[in-house]
């Protein structure tokens, strides 16, 4: 018989992340559980904005930063599905600049860097200084700038966090032909009913968006603060990025999670094959070492998933079809893990249950 979860243990979360919203560990949580295909838990706690107390809501749209990858990883895996890219062959085959790519010393790689590495950030690319024109060069010129830059080692030889994933982007559009954007609504946020997915929200999921909330080191209250994706205004539209520029709900995370959950489909649509989900989700080597991370995706003993910067959370259970959703815009927070952990630790009580 299937694990269930205890309704009872569920009705446990709301009330902790009150409580962590009272000790200032964030501003405002929404939270998202969801057991095969379907909610079992939406809840949104605290305010959105600190100076106005507006209260959070279930539909509030998060920056989701790095959460991005997982989402990236699934629509290369699409096109590895379709026959159209490999995981495994030079990806200079579809980004000829790569080819030509430079080890610090100014040798050539003596092994070429390919999809499943920038995927799984096993490939060297470096991770770049910031510039006073970041977000505002095309994904193209940004790209040209990741490979021009000596990788930080030779490839497949060891695991740095960093853009190869952003470069596995730019190779879709090289593959598709179409603009990266394009290509993720209309294979997998359309499919799924993402209605509120997007790089650069328009005004009526702007103002949606929480501000994003630090711990002042005087007062020891929560402020309002930057947020770098959150632009001006609906107009100044910020570069499409592969490694991080999604802005989302609770709702579309989850059902993308419930996707991958499920094998690939959700409620009859399928963006992934079973092998497809199974390869994306399972953790890579370098150097002759196992890696806690895939395509894409962190992974642990109960699952994987991915978390973005400012404290956002995903994470799919496979064994019991289950996927949760943890959102909150928390930067320079000390405690600003404690809610998500006491979150999971709640779910995990509740399937036991």
């Amino acid at each position: 018989m299937a694990a269930e979860l205890s309704p009872a243990a569920l009705e446990k979360i709301a009330p902790a992340m009150k409580e962590a919203a009272a000790a200032k560990n964030a501003a405002g949580v929404v939270t998202l559980v969801m057991k095969d295909g379907k909610v079992v838990h939406h809840e949104a706690v605290g305010v959105a904005d600190v100076n106005s107390n507006t209260p959070m809501a279930k539909d509030a749209v998060f920056w989701i930063a790095s959460m991005t990858k997982s989402v990236n990883g699934a629509a290369l895996m699409i096109l590895v599905d379709e026959g159209k890219v490999t995981l495994d062959d030079p990806a200079s085959k579809w980004l000829p600049g790569l080819a030509k790519v430079k080890l610090a010393d100014g040798s050539a790689p003596k092994t070429p860097i390919t999809l499943r590495m920038l995927l799984s950030h096993t490939a060297g690319i470096a991770f770049p200084p910031r510039k006073a024109d970041d977000g505002a060069v095309s994904l193209k010129q940004y790209v040209d700038r990741l490979i021009a830059a000596p990788l930080a080692f030779e490839p497949g030889s060891d695991y740095e966090y960093g853009f190869g994933p952003t470069v596995a982007g730019r190779i879709l559009e090289l593959v598709t032909g179409m603009r990266y954007e394009d290509f993720l609504a209309q294979r997998i946020f359309e499919p799924l009913g993402m209605k509120d997915t997007m790089f650069n929200p328009n005004d009526a999921l702007r103002a949606r968006i929480p501000q994003s909330h630090k711990l002042d080191e005087d007062s020891k209250e929560l402020t309002v603060t930057h947020n770098p994706f959150h632009t001006s205004s609906a107009a100044a539209k910020r570069m499409v990025e592969p490694a991080g520029g999604l802005f989302s709900t609770a709702t579309d995370m989850g059902r993308f999670y419930a996707m991958v959950a499920n094998g690939g489909e959700l409620d009859g649509k399928r963006i992934l094959s079973p092998a497809a989900v199974k390869e994306m989700t399972t953790p890579v080597s370098a150097g002759g070492k196992k890696l806690a991370y895939a395509l894409g995706w962190q992974c642990g003993e109960d699952g994987f998933g991915h978390g973005g910067a400012f404290g956002t959370h995903g994470w799919v259970d496979p064994q019991h079809k289950l996927a949760t959703v943890f959102l909150v815009q928390n930067v320079l927070v000390p405690q600003t893990l404690k809610p998500k952990e006491t979150f999971q630790r709640l779910v995990k009580q509740a399937l036991k249950e």
